[in-house]
This record gives structure tokens, C-alpha cells and sequence, in this order.
């Protein structure tokens, strides 16, 4: 029975399925629902749905209601529903918790209804066609509701998008876009596609079709910055200018502090202001035509400062820089050349190619006809430097030297190049060496390499200078005249333009490799030169020579032909050496091995120089080249061949063992005879000391003698010197007894003089503070009768007196006039009367 009954609690339901009728009812408690057999609970219980204020669900399938809200049934009781609808079910009508019907269902959750802020707007789309505050709408269409308010959504509408105001601050502009044909809010017409912009500062709400597409930055015009700007299409801009498509222009702050890019312009760049101070120049490329607004192409406009200023499109810098003028020195200098057929400030012609010097000092800013070359300073040459100038217009270099030197229009520098070789010779005869040696490989062969030698570079334009050393001879050929000369050192060679140095080659080593040495200078000598041959005696003893020859040129330096001849030969060295190793031979050939061994130094020498009667000479000359040999000197010879070499070496052993026991002989005999000497002169030194020893005892016996005696001179001096002392002292003492006796009684009498002093000054001070005293009671008491009598005068009065001065003398004028006498004198007899004036004043009145 328990499984039939269900509770249903309050604010629940469940749906009921009645299986005969095949139709479903709900149920609400709170209800105890006893199931019939026939029926079943298809769903629940569950709760109902409560809805809170400001909030809403959405139903799927709701049940269709009449005029009073109710629902309403089929023919066989059920609720009908709307499948496929959707209803949305708010608070405000659902303020008590409902239930579903069945066959109603609820899509997602409660939510809260969206409240559209200020600022903010809510665009929809009507999915169906109805009619809302008396307005239809139709599917979809598309409209736009501004808050604040809050929205009730609507099953026949839906949300696009919820839209946000833009803020527009200053200086910034919000571009729009329409998405179809309508009126805005000024009452202007706008198309589908078309861009506007909204400059009005503060907050901007897009309209229903309306679409921001950006929010456009103003950039700020200064002095030093402004807009370069292209036009897209045809149209007339803020400024009531009507640009046409490509045109370009730019915007300055004389006409805005401000420019906000217009829907139809673009910004090609901000442009900064180029500023020219007072030693600046540009030139401008393609200068703006303000009068045909356009660029004259292909014309270039100088313009100078000071001066700011903006390039106009299509303007551009020559080089893309600021040029500075050009200053030149007093030794200083422009090459330029004309590009145009002009005429200069100073009234000159200059033809379109022609170059020039403008030379300094001044300041110079060449014209847009005008090419600067390069900038030439003035070359200082001291006495022995110089440079290769070459004339461009006919091919000839010259060579300048000792002066200051400025490259005229027509002139450049020439630079000489030297043979790779020449060059290393050079540089290593700078540093002190005059030739390069050659290098000694393992095997012990010397090769002459140049590729190892690294060069230095060098300034090919200035004079090639070399000093000759001391003794020496240079010859240098100009092949433009085809001739040679010759320079002695010690001297400084600066070579002309067309002049070479002659490499000299020479053999060296030993025996003589053919071209082992190169160098420039020839020297005279007197030096030498070392060879080694190979010589045979007439009984075929082969022996190997190491020859030195002395030699010195012989040449008048003063006759150009005796110079000239100095290089006649080629390879002195090898040529002289060869000469003389032929005559060796020769000589060697003729004679024994014993002949020469005991006579080889006059037997060379015969050789080399030849005999002139009966004397050998003293010198060899090569007629060739005034080559002089004036020595020869053997050092060393070995024999080449094996047996004649081991029977030399043999005689040489056993005269070695001779001499060696001869020498060992002799030693001995030196020895004993050394001994024996030692001997005698050690007995002989023996003696010598003994002797020695007994005259300095004998020395000693006075010396000690003499210390005695000398000790007793000094007691008895000591003595009498102590008795005088102290009879010195006492004496001494005595008298400054009586000296201190003598003070003290000075002091002492000292002593009362000054107490008698003392008591004198107190005494004489006392008597003098009591007058003091005296004096100031005298003067107090005369200021208090002073006082006193002021005061005494104050109080009787100024008045007072007068008239008590006056009582006396009145009284009597009274009594006079009273008597009838007009005058008279009052005397005691004892002060003098002067009548004599008075007598002469009555006369004079009477006169009068």
C-alpha cells in the first residue's frame, strides 16, 4: 500500500501519467497523492521554481493560456502546450514559486535580468516579426535601446551585443563606419560604408548602425613638427581646402595646434622641422611650386640660414644632410668644378665641366651649379722632402721640393710605384741595413727570399728619397732620357719621376753563390771578400783554400765616364773571385805539395799579382771596372785527399810526440831546480827571523824601562798638583764666605729701606683718602645748600622775587617825589665818583 501513496511537501510537484486516458496531469502539494493502478508518476517530486526579485528563466514548451491567464485544456483534460515556443518568465509576474507542467522544461538556470548602465546601450535583432510600444517590427531587423533600464528579454527578440560609449579625450577624434543607408543624429544622411569622424570631446554612444572602427590620436604641431598627409579620394578637408586622390601636402601649427587624421587622409609621417644655424646650408632636390602647387622636378634651391622650415612632399635634402659651410685656412682650398654654364658673384663665365681653385682663407658655400671635388690643403716641404705632382692636361709629372705647395686645378698628385724588391731595399736601408741577406735553410744552402719580407707602407706620392752611405756609389737610369747617373755618398738621392734605382747582385757565401746578395749602394772599399777553392799540386794532392782578399775601387769621382764604369760589371764580387781562383790554380798546378806547403803565401801572392822582375807586385787591377786587389791573406787549407790527409796527420802525430816528451823533460829539470831554491830561501828566511825576534826583544826590555820611569814622574807630579788644589779651594771658599756675608747685610739693610718705604706710602695714602673724604662732605653739603636754595626759589616764585626787588626802589622814588627832588647821589666818601662824563653829558645835551 506504502508504494501507492506519495507525499508531496510543500512548494513541490510531480506529474501524473493516467495510462488509460494516455494524457498526464500535475500534481502541487502540499498533497498525499495515492497513485491509482492506472497511473504513474513520470516525474517529481520536485521543486518549484522560485524566482527572485530581478531575476528571470527561460521555459521551453510552455502551456498556452486564455485572456485571464489560465490554461487551457484539450477535449480530454490536458494542458495544452506551444512546442517550440519559449517563454521567458520573470519575477514581476512569478512573484510565488510555479511549477512545470508537464511537458514544459526549463532551459538553463535562473539568471538576473541585465540592467544597461549609463553610457551604454543594448542592440537587438527581432527574430520574428511583432510589435512592440506601438511599433513593428520585423524579422530581422535591428534596433538600438540606450540606458539606463532594465531589459526584459523577449522571445521574439534577441541581443547582438551590449554597446559601450567611447570617451573622447582631447585630442583624439572616434572614427565610424555605417553598416547601412540612415540618418544620424544630426539629421545627415549616411551610406553604407561610409567613414566619418566624431571630434566633440566627452562620451560618444555609437548609434544602431553605427561601428566604431578606431579612435584616432591627434599629433601635436610644434615649431619642430608636423604632418605629412596623402589624400585617398576627392574631398574638402577641416581647413575648407579640397584636396583631389594622391595629393599631398602637410599641416604646420599655423594652421592647428592640432590635426586629428580625417577618414580620407592618410599619414605618410611626422615630419621634423630641419633648422639651420647661421654656418649651415642645405640644398633642396624637386623645390614646391606654391603657385603652380606642384614640384618643380629636377630643380635643386639653395637656401642658407638662419632659418626653420618644413619639406614640403616631394622635397628632399641633397645627400640627405645639413651641410656646414666650408672654412678654409689661409692654406687651405676647394676643388670645384661647374655642373651648369653660370656666372659667378664676381662676374665670371664658368662653362658646364670647367674646374677651379677657390682658395681660403674665407668662407664658401658652393651653389646648386657648383660640385665640390675635394678639399686641398697646402703641402709643406722642407728642403729635402718633395712630392710627384702630374699635370692632367698633358701627362707630365714634375717634382716639387723645399717649399709650400698648393695643387693647382689642373694638377694632382703622382704616385711612383718601385719594384717589390727596390721597395724592401729601400725600406731596409732606412733602418740601416743596405742590403737584404739572404736566409740560411737546414741543409746549410742560402736562398734569397722576398715574399717573406713584409713591406711598410708608404705615401707613393711623395719624392723617394735614400741617403748614400759613406764611400758608396748609387747609379740611377731615367728612362725618359735615357741616361744614367752616378751619386757618392755620403749624400741624399731623391729620385725624379722617371728615374730607377739599379739593383746591384752580387755573389756572396762561401764558396761564391752567383746572385746571393742584392743591394743599391756599391762600395768603394778598401774592404774584403772570402772564397774557397779547390787547388791540385803537380803530384795531384788536392787541396781546399779559404782565400781573403783585400780590395778598394779606384775611381775619379769628378769624370762622369770613371763613375760610369764602376757598374761595368755586373757581379764585381764574382767576377774578380773567379779571375783570381783561375790564377791559384794555375800556380798551384805547376808545383809539389812540399813546395807549396812550406811556400804557399809568396807562391798565392805570385799567383794574384804577378812579378815585375824579380819583385812580386803589390797590387792587382781589373781594367774592367778599376777593381783594385792590394792583399791576399790564406785562411785556412785542408787536404781533400784521404791517404795524403792520413800520412800528414801521422808526421804531424810523431812531431807532436817529440815536442811532448822534449816539453815533459824540460819540466822536470825546471822542477828539481825550483825545489832546491825553495829550499835555501826557506833556511835563509829561518835565520832572517831569529835575528828579528832578539832585536824586538831588546826593544821590548826599553820599552818597559821607560814605563817605569814614567809611572814614578807621574805619582809625584800627581801629588803636588793634589797639595795645590786643595789649598786652591780652601782660599777660594774663604772668599765666598765673604761675599755671602756681605750679601746678606745688603739685603738685610735692603730689607728696612723698604719697610720705611711702605709705612711712608700707607701714611701718605691715609692722609690723602681723608682730605677725599673732606672734600666729598664739603661738596655734599654745598649740593644740598644748592638744593636747598633752588627749592626755597621754586617755592617763592619767579613773580615773588620780581616784586620784592621792586618794593624797595619804588618806595623811595615815592618818598623822592614826594620832597620834590628829581635826582640825587648817595655816597659813603670812601668809593671814587667820576664827574667828568657825567659834566660832559649835560654839555653835550645842552649842545645839542
Amino acid at each position: 500500500m506504502a508504494e501507492y501513496v506519495t507525499r508531496i511537501p510543500p512548494n513541490q510537484y510531480i506529474h501524473v501519467l493516467d495510462q488509460n486516458t494516455n494524457t498526464a496531469r500535475l500534481e502541487v502539494g502540499p498533497l498525499t497523492f495515492i497513485r491509482k493502478e492506472h497511473e504513474s508518476i513520470i516525474e517529481g517530486p520536485n521543486k518549484m521554481i522560485s524566482l527572485p526579485p530581478k531575476t528571470y528563466c527561460k521555459i521551453q514548451n510552455p502551456i498556452l493560456r486564455d485572456v485571464r491567464n489560465l490554461p487551457v485544456k484539450n477535449a480530454y483534460g490536458e494542458v495544452e502546450i506551444q512546442r517550440g515556443e519559449i517563454e521567458y518568465r520573470t519575477a514581476d509576474d512569478y512573484s510565488d514559486p510555479f511549477p512545470l507542467f508537464p511537458g514544459e522544461k526549463l532551459e538553463g538556470k535562473v539568471e538576473t535580468l541585465l540592467i544597461v548602465q549609463q553610457n551604454t546601450a543594448l542592440r537587438l535583432v527581432a527574430i520574428r516579426d511583432f510589435e512592440v510600444e506601438g511599433k513593428k517590427k520585423q524579422a530581422g531587423e535591428e534596433w538600438q535601446r540606450n540606458g539606463p533600464f532594465t531589459y526584459y528579454p523577449r522571445a521574439e527578440e534577441q541581443i547582438v551585443e551590449i554597446v559601450k560609449a567611447e570617451v573622447i579625450k582631447p585630442n583624439q577624434a572616434v572614427k565610424l563606419k555605417a553598416t547601412q543607408t540612415f540618418i544620424d543624429k544630426k539629421g545627415k544622411e549616411r551610406r553604407a560604408g561610409q567613414e566619418w569622424l566624431i571630434r566633440t570631446t566627452g562620451s560618444y554612444l555609437p548609434d544602431t548602425f553605427e561601428r566604431v572602427s578606431e579612435v584616432v590620436k591627434g599629433v601635436v604641431l610644434t615649431d619642430k613638427v608636423c604632418v605629412h598627409l596623402r589624400a585617398l579620394n576627392e574631398f574638402t578637408d577641416v581647413y575648407g581646402i579640397k584636396r583631389k586622390p594622391g595629393f599631398e601636402w602637410i599641416i604646420t601649427n599655423k594652421q592647428a595646434q592640432v590635426h586629428i587624421t580625417d577618414v580620407y587622409e592618410q599619414l605618410v609621417a611626422v615630419e621634423q622641422a630641419i633648422t639651420l644655424g647661421s654656418r649651415n646650408y642645405c640644398i633642396i632636390l624637386n623645390p614646391y611650386n606654391p603657385k603652380l602647387q606642384q614640384n618643380d622636378w629636377g630643380i635643386q634651391v639653395l637656401i642658407k640660414g638662419e632659418t626653420t622650415f618644413f619639406l614640403q612632399p616631394g622635397e628632399e635634402l641633397l645627400g640627405g644632410k645639413i651641410e656646414d659651410i666650408v672654412i678654409l685656412g689661409e692654406e687651405e682650398a676647394l676643388l670645384v668644378q661647374a655642373i651648369y654654364d653660370h656666372q659667378e658673384e664676381d662676374g665670371q663665365f664658368k662653362k658646364a665641366g670647367q674646374r677651379w681653385i677657390v682658395r681660403g682663407p674665407r668662407e664658401y658655400i658652393p651653389g646648386v651649379k657648383i660640385l665640390v671635388i675635394e678639399k686641398r690643403r697646402a703641402i709643406p716641404l722642407d728642403a729635402n722632402e718633395g712630392i710627384y705632382v702630374r699635370d692632367n692636361r698633358t701627362g707630365e709629372v714634375k717634382e716639387i721640393k723645399g717649399k709650400t705647395y698648393l695643387l693647382e686645378a689642373h694638377e694632382s698628385l703622382w704616385e711612383k710605384h718601385l719594384p717589390e724588391n727596390v721597395e724592401i731595399l729601400v725600406q731596409r736601408a732606412a733602418s740601416g741595413q743596405p742590403y737584404v741577406p739572404p736566409s740560411v735553410q737546414a741543409s746549410g744552402k742560402m736562398t734569397y727570399n722576398f715574399e717573406s719580407e713584409k713591406l711598410k707602407p708608404r705615401d707613393k706620392t711623395k719624392i723617394i728619397s735614400f741617403k748614400a752611405p759613406h764611400n758608396s756609389a748609387i747609379q740611377l737610369y731615367d728612362y725618359k732620357l735615357k741616361k744614367s747617373r752616378v751619386v757618392f755618398g755620403p749624400d741624399l738621392v731623391m729620385l725624379g719621376p722617371d728615374e730607377q734605382f739599379t739593383v746591384i747582385k752580387l755573389s756572396g757565401g762561401k764558396p761564391k753563390v752567383e746572385n746571393l746578395i742584392q743591394t743599391l749602394t756599391l762600395s768603394l772599399g778598401p774592404d774584403f771578400m772570402t772564397d774557397q777553392l779547390i787547388v791540385e799540386t803537380s803530384d795531384h794532392a788536392k787541396l781546399k783554400l779559404t782565400l781573403s782578399y783585400n780590395w778598394h775601387f779606384k775611381v775619379n769621382k769628378d769624370d762622369p765616364n770613371d763613375a760610369q764604369k764602376l757598374f761595368a760589371v755586373k757581379d764585381f764580387v764574382g767576377d774578380a773571385c773567379k779571375s783570381i781562383a783561375s790564377r791559384v790554380r794555375g800556380a798551384v798546378s805547376s808545383i809539389t805539395f812540399e813546395d807549396f806547403h812550406n811556400n804557399s803565401s809568396m807562391k798565392i801572392r805570385e799567383a794574384v799579382f804577378g812579378k815585375e822582375g824579380s819583385e812580386i807586385r803589390t797590387s792587382f787591377t781589373f781594367d774592367a771596372n778599376n777593381l783594385v786587389i792590394t792583399s791576399v791573406d790564406i785562411q785556412g787549407q785542408e787536404i781533400t785527399d784521404e791517404a795524403t790527409r792520413r800520412q800528414l796527420s801521422q808526421s804531424i802525430n810523431l812531431a807532436i810526440e817529440i815536442s811532448s816528451k822534449s816539453q815533459e823533460m824540460q819540466s822536470r829539470h825546471q822542477a828539481s831546480k825550483l825545489e832546491q831554491e825553495a829550499k835555501g830561501q826557506l833556511a835563509r828566511q829561518k835565520l832572517l827571523d831569529q835575528a828579528k825576534a832578539e832585536e824586538t826583544k831588546i826593544e821590548l826590555l826599553k820599552q818597559q824601562a821607560q814605563s817605569a820611569k814614567v809611572r814614578a814622574e807621574g805619582e809625584a807630579v800627581a801629588r803636588a798638583i793634589a797639595e795645590t788644589m786643595e789649598k786652591k779651594i780652601k782660599a777660594e771658599a774663604e772668599v765666598n764666605q765673604a761675599e755671602l756675608r756681605s750679601k746678606a747685610l745688603q739685603i738685610e739693610q735692603e730689607a728696612l729701606l723698604d719697610q720705611q718705604r711702605q709705612e711712608q706710602e700707607a701714611e701718605i695714602n691715609y692722609q690723602k683718602q681723608l682730605i677725599d673724604l673732606e672734600i666729598k662732605k664739603a661738596k655734599e653739603l654745598s649740593d644740598i645748600e644748592i638744593k636747598k636754595f633752588k627749592q626755597q626759589i621754586q617755592a617763592i616764585g619767579k613773580e615773588t622775587i620780581i616784586a620784592m626787588a621792586k618794593a624797595g626802589p619804588e618806595t623811595k622814588a615815592k618818598l623822592l617825589g614826594g620832597l620834590g627832588l628829581k635826582g640825587f647821589l648817595v655816597t659813603d666818601g670812601k668809593n671814587p665818583i667820576n664827574l667828568f662824563n657825567t659834566a660832559n653829558g649835560f654839555i653835550g645835551e645842552n649842545l645839542k
